[in-house]
């Protein structure tokens, strides 16, 4: 591909001594940090990816990025979606949380498409107005390998996400959150088998969410949904 589209991708901010990062007089120094596994399943699919500081201005990145990649991570705050935080509820990143809303209103402005991966595809659940299950703890299966299978998913006939994997896929499963009362402008086209909603697709523009992890799994430099996001990045 002679001009690979530009493929932001979202990671969050960590301090060297949270990352146990010698020597010690660093430990109070923030880092972005950023699974590689993401950027490599861009790669494979022709794309150029862009790490994306939230240090930076979200607004800017809309006209100069060809397409977003919501990571996975830690948990979105409750609040943005009108509940309390539960007992079981990991880690909160505020300001990452609001870097990624505010990214998906610069996508949603220049019409850029979005992949949104595990949290990902929560992140466009809430911005959408929809709600989460806070804990559902079946899901969350950090006794595996992350390229393990834990369970199918069944997806919907004609959707994008069927035209990509066909009518049901294997997948690794690595959440502890799902998608409880949809956004408006979605639909729900993938199930697992316990009826958690896997894959949703916006009704309105190029943005599609999958709730396991396939820069994880072995299937990575094949897997459709990045050469979905790089192909509909390059038009």
């Amino acid at each position: 591909m002679a001009n690979r589209p530009l493929i932001g991708i979202s990671g969050r901010t960590k301090t060297a001594g949270e990352l146990n990062m010698k020597p010690d007089t660093f430990r109070d120094l923030h880092l972005d940090v950023y699974y590689c596994d993401y950027a490599l399943g861009v790669i494979a699919a022709g794309g150029l990816p862009v790490f994306l500081p939230l240090s930076a201005d979200p607004a800017q990145y809309g006209d100069r990025l060809d397409g977003l990649l919501l990571s996975g991570g830690t948990d979105i705050e409750p609040e943005r979606y009108g509940q309390a935080p539960c007992p079981e509820l990991y880690t909160r990143e505020p300001d990452r949380d609001a870097f990624e809303m505010a990214l998906l209103d610069s996508a949603a402005d220049a019409g850029r498409p979005v992949l949104g991966i595990c949290r990902g595809i929560q992140v466009l659940n809430v911005h959408g107005g929809g709600t989460l299950h806070q804990h559902v703890a079946p899901h969350a299966r950090h006794d595996q390998p992350t390229n393990s299978i834990a369970h199918r998913v069944d997806l919907t006939e004609g959707s994008l996400a069927a035209s990509l994997y066909g009518p049901s896929m294997e997948v690794n499963s690595l959440h502890h959150q799902t998608i409880d009362e949809m956004a408006d402008g979605y639909e729900a086209t993938g199930y697992s088998d316990d009826g958690a909603i896997e894959v949703i697709e916006s009704r309105r523009r190029p943005w599609l969410g999958v709730q396991w992890h396939p820069e994880l799994m072995d299937s990575r430099d094949r897997d459709p949904v990045f050469d979905w996001l790089v192909q509909a990045a390059s038009g």
